[in-house]
């Protein structure tokens, strides 16, 4: 089983983490994660699964990027039970 999350990153920011929800470009609610690692030959990315696998207490390996890959805006698949991802996910979100 796997969740998606959209995920919106800021990548060169003073300290890692999580910084709440804010809409997409949509409207759609994003995640919002800093990173500290620069966007440069996908370090940001690594960083951003990395963060999001710390945070939702996965493997990193559990964590894909499927879309967003040169983009702040990103889709990324979780694996894992979608209850217990969905429970920690939302508590992030606070």
């Amino acid at each position: 089983m796997s969740l998606t999350v959209a995920v919106k990153v800021t990548p060169k920011a003073r300290h890692a983490g999580v910084l709440g929800i804010a809409p997409g470009k949509d409207g759609t609610p994003l995640l919002r994660l800093a990173v500290t690692e620069p966007p440069d030959q996908g370090r940001a990315n690594d960083a951003v699964l990395r963060l999001l696998a710390d945070r939702l207490g996965v493997a990193p390996s559990a964590c894909t990027l499927l879309r967003g890959a040169g983009s702040r805006e990103k889709l990324i698949r979780v694996d894992g039970d979608a209850g217990t991802l969905s429970a920690r996910l939302a508590a992030l979100g606070r």
